[in-house]
């Protein structure tokens, strides 16, 4: 199922740095960065609450936020996009080189 991440982490201080940079580290691991704060992560129903949880243990909930938004398997149709960014099909079989 396609997840969409996105979240707004304050970083005033040196320990809401170090909590952006884990944030997203964890969001790496698990999708593609398609804007600053904003994943999709191509996941099954235990990737997404393995991801949920490690992410929940990195953000502080009275200064940090976290939203996920269930796209689902037909996500592609719901997805529409304009501008620069180029995407890539996490369905699909990726050729690292």
């Amino acid at each position: 199922m396609m997840i969409l991440v996105t979240y707004d982490v304050n970083t005033t201080d040196e320990s809401g740095r170090r909590r952006l940079r884990r944030v997203a580290k964890i969001c790496v691991n698990f999708g593609q960065r398609v804007q600053n704060s904003v994943f999709e992560c191509s996941v099954d129903p235990a990737q997404y609450v393995e991801m949920k949880g490690l992410l929940r243990k990195e953000i502080d909930l009275k200064k940090d936020s976290l939203r996920f938004y269930r796209l689902g398997k037909n996500w592609q149709p719901r997805v529409e996009m304009m501008g620069k960014n180029e995407t890539y099909d996490p369905d699909r079989d990726l050729l690292l080189i």
